[in-house]
């Protein structure tokens, strides 16, 4: 990988499995949590939550939001949020986009912001997401 390829890719923080942090969090780029968190989150950047992860929070502040574990707190995404199959939320979401797949527990409220005209809402496919998560899961292996 270039130096060109490595400063344009952004960087991804990880809470291994077995981490636990209760308190205030706050990121600019993007943070995955594959184990527990308590408290508030207030970032600029992307969350995810991996499959098997447990958040927790009185609120959620991000760019985006993507869940493939369980999320507990009121939700407020300035982009999108996509809740993958097996994913559990608890708490109302505020976001532009939305994306829920199948087997997916949802209780609390959507309310949605607005969206320019000329975005396409599902403008990528859910093949490249996927191939996206599986390659940050790779390099943080």
């Amino acid at each position: 990988m270039s130096n060109a390829e490595k400063k344009n890719k952004p960087s991804v923080v990880t809470f291994s499995e077995t981490s636990s942090f209760d308190g205030l969090l706050k990121f600019k780029e993007t943070l995955c949590i594959r184990g527990k968190f308590h408290g508030t989150i207030d970032a600029q950047g992307a969350l995810i939550v991996d499959k098997g992860a447990v958040v927790e929070a009185d609120h959620i502040f991000v760019r985006s939001l993507t869940v493939h574990g369980r999320v507990v707190g009121m939700v407020r995404a300035t982009d999108k949020v996509d809740l993958f199959p097996g994913a559990e939320m608890y708490g109302d979401l505020t976001m532009a986009r939305i994306r829920i797949g199948d087997n997916v527990i949802f209780e609390g409220q959507c309310n949605m912001t607005g969206v320019d005209k000329e975005i396409e809402i599902f403008s990528r496919p859910m093949e490249e997401i996927k191939a996206e998560l599986r390659g940050q899961t790779r390099e943080q292996g």
